[in-house]
């Protein structure tokens, strides 16, 4: 249900003070996933494309540590063609589905190594050209490893930005090509460093945490349900 006062308000969603909020609420929450394995070392596109592909359907605390354990045997697509599907699969079996998961690490990992001399490109379309690649993992990786601007969209990014009214979009993919449209490049790879811990702790999918928001008197509450 939409505050009334909210649904009043017709002025612009400042997206830059929203972020300036944004950051000072998650700083002491757990970081997303990436971004943590990230600060541990494990910059290189390789290494968070396999750690976005374990995260798939899978909660950032046990992606952690399933990323952190494969990363102590294969760091690299030249270490990790060494290991079989059947190895990685043993390695990642705390995550869901890590089955077809690990196929698609190995798959990688050779067409790394055949393709492009064990060094994957930044570039959109050769990854998403890799098994198991969405546009999530594709961008998350990119900005995160390349430092190229690019969104990385997942149900967080997707619920949060729909919530406030900033877009109307239906799925994540209308979601992302809207934020290209709307979201100034500076704020493309941090948006989901921000929005995940938020949509995790406070934005949350039922009974949101609306009255301890530090973006209540932005945010529009579109589909909100049972606000707290």
């Amino acid at each position: 249900m939409i505050h009334p006062a909210i649904a009043m308000t017709k002025q612009p969603f400042n997206i830059q003070l929203a972020v300036d909020r944004l950051r000072e609420a998650v700083r002491p929450l757990p970081k997303a996933a990436l971004f943590q394995l990230a600060e541990e070392g494990y910059r290189s596109l390789f290494e968070q494309l396999v750690a976005c592909i374990i995260s798939v359907r899978t909660y950032d605390e046990t992606t952690l540590v399933v990323a952190r354990r494969l990363f102590v045997h294969a760091r690299t697509s030249s270490e990790m063609i060494r290991l079989t599907p059947e190895g990685i699969g043993a390695l990642i079996s705390a995550c869901t589905y890590p089955e077809p998961k690990s196929r698609q690490i190995h798959e990688i990992a050779r067409r790394a190594v055949t393709e492009h001399g064990g060094q994957l490109p930044c570039d959109e379309e050769a990854l998403r050209s890799l098994p198991g690649v969405g546009p999530k993992c594709a961008n998350l990786a990119l900005g995160i490893a390349c430092g190229l601007p690019a969104i990385g969209v997942d149900v967080h990014v997707h619920r949060v930005t729909n919530r406030w009214g900033y877009v109307r979009a239906t799925t994540p993919e209308k979601t992302l090509a809207l934020l290209q449209q709307s979201l100034p490049r500076q704020f493309w790879v941090e948006i989901n460093a921000l929005l995940v811990p938020f949509g995790k702790h406070v934005c949350l999918g039922n009974r949101p945490r609306c009255s301890t928001c530090p973006l209540f008197n932005m945010c529009r509450q579109v589909g909100a349900t049972d606000p707290r």
